[in-house]
């Protein structure tokens, strides 16, 4: 359960303490393609530096719409996803039963990664992959802690977290908790924030010769809308810096295989390998 309560998940979004990530990611699978499949694929591939994941087992720790499930399935690899919101597990199961239906090598639970009982019944994977999710668990350091513990020697720790930025990202932990806080918080955010993010888009692919929406699409395979609605409501809300979060794994007998950085909003991208 969440640290913040012993509430499920639906019942922290109707106490305004979580945004509702699956409602979100219900709506992104209305826009999935084979192009945006593929290009998801693609990523797992260039951060791990691999053709594809046969033999291998991945799980999906927050599997959210379900995307890189299917995308690591689909590049061979046994897939285990959980989420704690029942509607992005219903997401995933959705695409199980379309892409993969009745598969033994695919397998989702509603679960949380906060939980230590259910970790502590998980098997040890030789990909570990949660994208964007433990910043939002109410715990980030134990999540990122439970995390290493599914980890396979030399096996790979998949990760995306928010970087800290300072007092910006105090700033945007006002805007999110302010968008849920109800109708009226979320209309004056989106009215704020959507309009901006869009001008500034068509601002930067005028400057850039490139229309950056289709550009996002070839990034992960993921919607630029929805991913905005995701960073304006993502809620709980930590960050962490690229040298802590390091620190943190190399602790826990991990070493920095490889890294994106971000400096502005978003996520740094980290991929550990853990010592044999």
């Amino acid at each position: 359960m969440s640290k913040l309560t012993n509430m499920s998940a639906e019942q922290e979004i109707q106490n305004k303490e979580r945004f509702g990530f699956g409602k979100n990611w219900s709506s992104f699978l209305k826009t999935l393609t084979e192009e945006r499949i593929i290009t998801a694929e693609n990523s797992i591939k260039e951060m791990l530096k691999v053709n594809d994941l046969n033999g291998k087992s991945f799980i999906d720790i927050g599997s959210g719409s379900g995307l890189f499930s299917l995308a690591a399935r689909r590049l061979g690899a046994s897939v285990f996803s959980f989420d704690y919101d029942i509607e992005s597990y219903n997401c995933t199961k959705k695409l199980k039963e379309i892409y993969f239906p009745d598969d033994p090598e695919w397998n989702i639970k509603n679960e949380s990664v906060l939980d230590d009982s259910f970790i502590s019944m998980l098997d040890k994977y030789d990909v570990v992959y949660s994208w964007g999710v433990l910043h939002h668990t109410g715990d980030m350091w134990k999540a990122l802690d439970n995390v290493s513990r599914l980890v396979k020697s030399n096996g790979f720790l998949f990760i995306a977290l928010y970087n800290d930025q300072g007092h910006k990202s105090k700033r945007w932990y006002k805007v999110k908790k302010m968008y849920n806080s109800g109708l009226s918080g979320r209309l004056i955010i989106k009215a704020i924030y959507l309009p901006y993010f869009f001008i500034m888009s068509i601002i930067n692919s005028i400057l850039k010769r490139k229309n950056l929406f289709k550009e996002y699409k070839k990034f992960r395979g993921m919607s630029v809308y929805h991913d905005w609605i995701d960073w304006l409501g993502g809620f709980p809300f930590e960050v962490a810096s690229v040298d802590d979060v390091v620190e943190f794994y190399l602790k826990r007998g991990f070493y920095l295989f490889k890294v994106k950085t971000n400096l502005g909003l978003g996520n740094n991208h980290f991929v550990l390998k853990k010592f044999e």
